[in-house]
């Protein structure tokens, strides 16, 4: 500003960029737009994969929108917004993190023809919230009660299988999520909780999908110290030891003077004892088996595989805790302390070779709270995405199974949400009215991108959902196999409640967030040109 014939001032740094008003948001918009471009065509069972290779040369395969997103080097701000979304959503229901972005970027894409219509921001932020409250509220009516029902959670697992690379045999996987859920979930009064920590998984190149197999106790990435000690121990009574089986060194600077040989050889026999007394105090116990968070000495393991004890050092803390869980066996630090009431109990310690390497398995642990699972791939991309594809398969069965409730899926409940906020917005006064119309447009994003995807035409697709929906089949959703609309109750296709609650939770605040920006100061530099349209801001 030159007022008055004076020089100018300048209030921000040199070098800060600074975009205001439409501008603004239409960088913005048009930033998280291309973040939802960049994972809608994973969404639903024909979605594809991407291939993310880093800046070291390292190779990620997967349709997992957070992973994809994470792995993608994002510098617009905006689009940061987007991918917290997707952070949140993986986070609390571990699986529709597609859905959700892919609904924030048709939320600000719908809001973008408002604000050229001079809809004010704030009025829009306002119908969103509206809707949204609404929308949350209205799926109570959808739920579909799934207690103590194997064969509902089955389809849950199945439906969050579908489409990625282990959708092959999803049966088989989804067997095993429901089992080890059953197996780990603890119902505490009127609460159900999973605590998946309580699900180990361990993934090992070589072998088929197939052969991955749920084991009733732990699996360690261990072998045995000694190759005298048996390879396996039936009846075994084990003992979790997290202090050293080796000589003490001492606290303090100690100096110990020999003048004489047999001090020596007394010294030495003495040191033998002492780790002597350490093994037989393990063996008195009744232990046969003994897991060691620390080291062990070579002269102890030579005892111990005399002894026939079957020994693991170095067990990781985790690992530890977990054993306590599966076997009902005490974490000691002091063996003077261990008695037979600390140990824990297996029908079975064996050693195995699995691929390259040798695994611990510990098997048949009575009432076990915490169990294993092994999964197995011919390659090493191709294990990584199993254990992908069964942290999201897993995650929706505990959450199904937490909640007692799923809905149908293939974008029917979506579908029938936006025909009720439809008839709801005629009910509000005022501009916000607009709003909620947009944001039931927008909802049928998710049906119409899984037609996209699947190769359907969309808009033929769209006006059949919509008109089974109005004749009153509230769980038609899209066919992706043979085109057209199918009951997704009948063709069980499940998902549950707290997927699509967050999704359409987390979409709308962050596009709220989005659109209340008029104003963007960056005193770095980065790129807020007029290109996001294209990807040109996004390195991968």
């Amino acid at each position: 500003m030159y007022g008055n014939g004076q020089a100018p001032i300048f209030i921000l740094k040199d070098g800060t960029q600074r975009t205001r008003g439409r501008t603004a948001q239409s960088n913005n918009i048009a930033a998280a737009k291309a973040v939802a471009d960049a994972v809608r065509s994973t969404l639903g069972p024909k979605g594809m994969d991407k291939m993310l290779v880093d800046s070291m040369g390292d190779v990620v395969i997967t349709n997992d929108g957070a992973t994809i997103l994470k792995e993608m080097d994002i510098e617009h701000p905006a689009a940061k917004m987007i991918i917290e979304v997707a952070k949140t959503q993986e986070q609390h229901c571990f699986d529709g993190t597609t859905t959700a972005v892919v609904l924030s970027g048709e939320l600000l894409k719908r809001s973008e023809d408002l604000i050229e219509q001079n809809v004010h921001p704030t009025v829009i932020c306002e119908g969103f919230r509206l809707a949204a409250e609404k929308a949350v509220e209205l799926l109570e009516s959808h739920g579909i009660a799934t207690m103590n029902d194997d064969s509902v959670l089955m389809e849950v697992a199945k439906t969050a299988l579908t489409g990625k690379s282990a959708g092959a045999v999803k049966s088989f996987m989804a067997d095993i999520c429901v089992r080890s859920v059953n197996a780990v979930g603890l119902i505490e009064g009127d609460q159900r909780i999973v605590d998946l920590s309580d699900i180990k998984v361990e993934k090992r190149q070589g072998g088929s999908i197939k052969d991955s197999t749920l084991i009733d106790g732990i699996i360690l990435d261990k072998e045995r110290v000694h190759a005298g000690m048996p390879r396996s121990v039936n009846g075994a009574k084990i003992a979790l030891v997290n202090s050293a089986i080796e000589v003490k060194k001492t606290e303090v600077d100690a100096k110990i003077q020999i003048t004489d040989p047999n001090q020596l050889s007394k010294f030495l026999e003495e040191e033998e004892n002492y780790i002597k007394g350490l093994v037989e105090k393990i063996k008195n116990s009744g232990a046969n088996v003994l897991i060691c968070q620390k080291g062990i000495d070579e002269l102890a393991q030579h005892y111990m595989a005399k002894e026939g004890i079957f020994a693991i050092r170095r067990a990781k803390k985790s690992d530890m805790e977990a054993l306590s869980k599966a076997t009902s066996g005490k974490i000691v630090t002091n063996l003077d302390d261990l008695t037979d009431a600390d140990l824990g109990n297996a029908e079975k310690v064996e050693e195995k070779k699995i691929g390259e390497s040798e695994m611990t398995f510990i098997t048949g642990c009575p009432d076990a709270k915490s169990v294993s699972v092994l999964l197995r791939g011919g390659t090493e991309h191709v294990v990584d995405e199993i254990r992908r594809a069964f942290d999201d398969a897993v995650g929706v069965v505990s959450v199904a199974w937490e909640d007692g409730a799923v809905l149908t899926g293939g974008g029917s409940v979506l579908a029938a949400l936006s025909r009720d906020l439809r008839t709801f917005a005629e009910t509000v006064g005022g501009r916000e009215q607009m709003a909620i119309e947009a944001f039931a447009s927008a909802l049928e994003i998710i049906p119409r991108t899984l037609a996209e995807n699947a190769g359907l035409d969309p808009v033929t697709t769209l006006i059949e959902l919509r008109k089974a929906h109005a004749d009153g089949q509230s769980n038609a959703g899209i066919n992706v196999y043979e085109g057209g609309v199918v009951d997704m109750r009948g063709a069980n296709v499940l998902e549950p409640i707290r997927v699509v609650e967050q999704a359409i939770q987390s979409a709308t605040e962050t596009a709220v967030m989005i659109l209340r920006i008029d104003d963007v100061i960056s005193s770095k530099g980065v790129s807020m040109g007029d290109e996001m349209g294209d990807m040109g801001d996004f390195h991968m």
